[in-house]
């Protein structure tokens, strides 16, 4: 009676024991992936409370969640002999457990290595400008270098990557602050001689536009001395009226012409000249 019961124990003792063996727990975060004397069986695990048979099986979990690798910086020299130290970032999941346990060890190093390798690749394809500029394309191009070798054979997804950083040496960047100087005082100096280009077409315009209306230049002289006076400087701007000076413009001209007649008049002949008078007449 006595070895009945102790065989009923050590019965259910192994009977719990294989239970506690046999149960797994998959988070809904990673999908389990089992191996039955060393071969892959089919179907993946998915989250939850799954059973394998102990000592036969052994199940692996895969995280299928989004990793970020940061990949060291590496010095590298661009297509127009620049040399730069780059640093970048890359996002990857897995999306077949089975292809990222059996086919590649230790995924997470391969992806590191690769996502350096593809670094130093494409950095020394592109020029330093375009690296600068136009970070989208380099992050485009680094993404398709990568995920080419790593998706189909590993069951790996590059989702993103990143530049983060580039490191210029301090002699390129004296040069490229300098360039950019440049490039302002060259926009300032076309602005500047637009402006006056602009300015002196509008006053071509309005003195031909005073040009017919005399008055129009008094009534400017008078606007001048109501913005200086509206200064309130200490000095007394007095313009000399337009009108005054045509005075004097016409009276010279008359005098001028008046003097020409008088000079071109005719005399009668010099004292003690022996021709006669009508031999015309002498200045």
């Amino acid at each position: 009676m006595v070895g009945g019961v102790i065989g009923v124990v050590i019965a259910l003792a192994v009977l719990v024991l294989l239970g506690v063996l046999s149960i797994r727990i998959v988070q809904q975060y990673q999908r389990g992936v089992v191996f039955r004397f060393g071969r892959v069986v089919q179907p993946v695990r998915q989250p939850g409370l799954r059973l394998i048979i102990p000592v036969a099986d052994r199940m692996v979990r895969v995280s299928m969640q989004t990793t970020v690798i940061d990949v060291p910086s590496q010095g590298v020299i661009t297509r127009d002999n620049v040399t730069v130290t780059v640093d970048a970032v890359v996002y990857y999941r897995v999306v077949d457990p089975v292809k990222a346990l059996v086919n590649v060890r230790q995924y997470p190093a391969a992806v590191l290595q690769i996502s350096q390798t593809a670094l130093r690749s494409v950095i020394g394809k592109v020029d330093l400008d375009i690296l600068l500029s136009d970070r989208d394309r380099v992050n485009a191009d680094l993404k398709s270098v990568i995920d080419a070798p790593t998706e189909e054979p590993w069951g790996l997804n590059i989702e993103r990557v990143e530049v983060k950083d580039v490191a210029l040496p301090e002699g390129m960047k004296r040069s490229m602050s300098r360039q950019a100087e440049a490039e302002r005082d060259r926009r300032a100096r076309v602005i500047a001689a637009d402006g006056e280009y602009q300015a002196s077409r509008r006053l071509a315009d309005a003195s031909r536009m005073m040009a017919g209306t005399p008055g129009a230049y008094q009534l400017r002289l008078l606007q001048t001395v109501s913005d200086v006076a509206a200064e309130k400087n200490s000095t007394l701007v007095m313009p000399f009226p337009v009108e005054l000076l045509r005075f004097f413009d016409k009276y010279a001209r008359t005098t001028s012409a008046d003097q020409g007649e008088v000079v071109a008049e005719p005399v009668g002949p010099l004292p003690g000249d022996g021709h006669r008078g009508d031999g015309g007449p002498r200045r």
